[in-house]
């Protein structure tokens, strides 16, 4: 398997959990986003991958999505992934989700929701997560900054909001609620 032209190396696999999921951003620094490597403003597009692969398990072409989304920023500079290329991108494939903004309506949004994506600032930078529900009601969350196994870990929804959304705007882009 390829991702941008690479072969996928031993450390590139060090960032994906056993299930298929993209976990730590931190792994990916030979594939690039915009105009640096993913390891530095790649977020955006491994949480639109990991909430496609939520959706549907089959699903692994992390190649297609960081493709389609680096060609939808029209200007070439290093940076997030801009919420209109995360809208149009989810517009184009994934029916049904929905934008809620505001620290409080995006927790209760993704509480009603089986998966998702958060946008808030992990400290004081803009960054991108995946979650999704477990059987149990908690959830998962995939590639969280400075935290063990890359970000891979399940905990209640509340208790995640309290200990990261501390500095700026919270926005949830949620499927199935």
């Amino acid at each position: 398997m390829t991702v941008a032209g690479k072969e996928i190396t031993d450390k590139y696999l060090k960032g994906m959990s056993a299930d298929g999921f993209a976990a730590d951003q931190d792994m990916f620094t030979e594939f690039p986003y915009r105009t640096v490597t993913t390891d530095y403003n790649g977020c955006g597009w491994l949480a639109v991958y990991n909430l496609r692969h939520a959706l549907d398990p089959s699903f692994t072409d992390l190649e297609a999505v960081r493709s389609e989304m680096d060609r939808m920023h029209t200007f070439r500079f290093p940076g997030p992934t801009l919420m209109r290329v995360m809208r149009e991108y989810l517009r184009l494939h994934v029916p049904g989700w929905k934008e809620t903004t505001g620290r409080s309506a995006a927790v209760e949004a993704a509480s009603s929701s089986p998966v998702g994506i958060f946008r808030y600032n992990e400290g004081r930078v803009p960054h991108y997560i995946t979650f999704v529900r477990q059987p149990d009601g908690r959830y998962r969350f995939f590639n969280v900054d400075d935290t063990p196994n890359g970000g891979d870990f399940i905990e209640p929804m509340e208790d995640f909001a309290r200990k990261h959304f501390l500095h700026g705007n919270v926005i949830a882009l949620t499927v199935g609620n």
